[in-house]
C-alpha cells in the first residue's frame, strides 16, 4: 500500500498529464458539490479554494500540480476559442453593444486595479505607522 501511494506521488511529480487529470478531478468534484448543494458560487472558485486548502494543509505539494497548472495556463488561449466563435455567430457583439461591453470590461478592470492599489497602499501606510 505504501509502495503504491509512493508511485502515485512520483507519477504526479513527473507527468503533466497526471497533474492536469488531478486538477480536472478537483474541478469535477467541485462542480458536483455546486450542483448538489445549490451553491451560489462557480465550481472553479470552489475548486480553487479546495486546491488552496489542500496545498495549505500539506496534503498536496506544489510540485505535484505546478507542471500541469503551468501547461494549462500556457494553453489558456485554446479554452477561449469557443467563446470567440460564439461572438462571431452573434454579430450584434461586433457593433455598438460590443463597444459598450468592452467599455464596461475596461472600466471595471481599471476600477478593480485602482481600488486594489489604494487598499494595498493604505494597508502599507497603516502597518508602517503602527510598526
Amino acid at each position: 500500500m505504501i509502495q503504491r501511494s509512493f508511485s502515485l506521488l512520483t507519477m504526479l511529480r513527473r507527468t503533466r498529464l497526471a497533474q492536469v487529470v488531478l486538477l480536472a478531478i478537483v474541478w469535477f468534484v467541485s462542480d458536483l458539490a455546486v450542483r448538489a448543494f445549490d451553491l451560489p458560487l462557480p465550481a472553479g472558485v470552489i475548486g480553487m479554494v479546495a486546491v488552496l486548502a489542500l496545498l495549505g494543509s500539506g496534503v498536496l505539494k506544489v510540485h505535484s500540480v505546478s507542471g500541469g497548472a503551468k501547461w494549462l495556463l500556457a494553453e489558456m488561449l485554446l479554452f477561449f476559442v469557443p467563446s470567440v466563435l460564439a461572438v462571431l455567430d452573434h454579430s450584434e457583439f461586433l457593433g455598438a453593444v460590443g463597444l459598450k461591453i468592452a467599455a464596461v470590461i475596461v472600466v471595471g478592470t481599471v476600477l478593480v486595479m485602482a481600488s486594489t492599489a489604494l487598499t494595498v497602499d493604505l494597508c502599507y501606510r497603516w502597518r508602517a505607522r503602527h510598526a
